[in-house]
């Protein structure tokens, strides 16, 4: 159960109208099939309003779309909302509010050179090193670990056990997962003599404004320049950022996704699950990759990109394999044919 509203005060808080009873109460959110009668839910793809309709929610958000069949739904309470999904993760944050605490947990290790904001909360078993900063009401669970001369802005909250390095800069509003490894040094390595040699990694890791960084993803630090993910960036978990990357403004990476050394990405693009980027790289901003695409090279056009060979039955798909390799010389006796037959150069459409 979550806190307690009615709803014509949701509606103002959310600044969208509402039909039904205003003093009607709702104390959480819940999936359509789960709801009970104070429930909040909310129906964004026509495709889920059967569910919908027939949930036991006390209150339903809709979009207007939806208006003409809401008399057949057994909810009688509704939110009218543009972007109903936008709306119920919003309400979602009013109903259930992250509980904050403020102090230093005893069995802190906490350096006397670093500067805690009083209303900052500090977790037990956690480590904190010289000349660290730690903003107005940041949040820093359990045996987490922060480096010298790092800085986490105003709001932050570090789930237990996350690893922030030294240097690092962390800004406002973020949201870090446990087993996050913010700041160790990247792969870079040097040849000599056949053997390898790492290769000291002096940048930073710079972290915008509400950035999300998932579960037991690491964002390595750079070599000499910094590794940067910028403003409003999502980044889901077992994400691994190499060292120097660049990640710009309200870009989204799903799970498993890989990106090499000194990559660049652009703002607003989406790199689905699986995804890898090849080393020194550059996407122009709002560039889609789908998932389990490798790319290898730059890409200078916004648009959606795949690779790859999709899921089909193993016998069929080992026949493909088999023609694939054949592509090559079956292009060669093709042209040979052509040539013979006196057509000119085929151009695609």
């Amino acid at each position: 159960m979550g806190s307690i509203v009615i709803l014509a005060d949701l509606a103002a808080k959310l600044g969208i109208p509402f039909l039904g009873d205003a003093s009607f109460v709702i104390d959480g959110v819940a999936a359509l099939d789960l709801a009970e009668q104070t429930s909040l839910c909310y129906v964004q793809d026509s495709a889920y309003f059967d569910s919908a309709i027939s949930s036991r929610c006390g209150v339903l958000i809709v979009a207007s779309k939806h208006l003409p069949y809401l008399d057949k739904a057994k909810c009688s309470n509704f939110l009218i909302a543009e972007h109903p999904h936008f709306a119920f993760a919003k309400a979602a944050d009013l109903l259930h509010p992250v509980k904050l605490r403020q102090g230093i947990h005893p069995t802190a290790v906490v350096s006397p050179d670093a500067n805690i904001h009083p209303s900052a909360w500090v977790g037990p078993y956690v480590v904190i090193e010289d000349n660290v900063s730690i903003g107005r009401q940041v949040q820093i669970g359990a045996h987490c670990h922060i480096g010298s001369m790092s800085h986490v802005l105003d709001e932050t909250q570090l789930f237990p056990r996350v690893t922030v390095l030294h240097n690092v800069h962390i800004g406002k509003r973020c949201r870090i997962l446990s087993g996050a490894v913010i700041g160790s040094d990247g792969f870079g390595l040097v040849q000599e003599q056949g053997a390898w040699v790492h290769v000291p990694h002096l940048g930073r890791v710079v972290i915008g404004d509400d950035v999300d960084i998932g579960a037991n993803t690491t964002v390595d630090r750079g070599t000499l320049a910094d590794t940067r993910i910028m403003d409003g960036v999502k980044i889901d978990n077992l994400v691994q950022i190499a060292h120097n990357v660049i990640i710009g403004r309200h870009t989204a990476i799903a799970g498993c996704a890989g990106l090499a050394g000194s990559s660049i990405v652009g703002e607003y693009c989406l790199l689905a699950g699986g995804v890898g980027l090849a080393g020194h790289l550059e996407l122009a901003d709002k560039v889609h990759i789908t998932g389990m695409s490798m790319v290898t090279n730059s890409i200078q056009q916004s648009g959606v990109y795949s690779s790859g060979t999709p899921l089909d039955d193993n016998k069929q798909w080992r026949r493909n394999a088999a023609r694939f390799k054949m592509l090559d010389s079956m292009a060669r006796r093709l042209g040979l044919i052509e040539r013979h037959l006196g057509f000119g150069k085929i151009t695609e459409e």
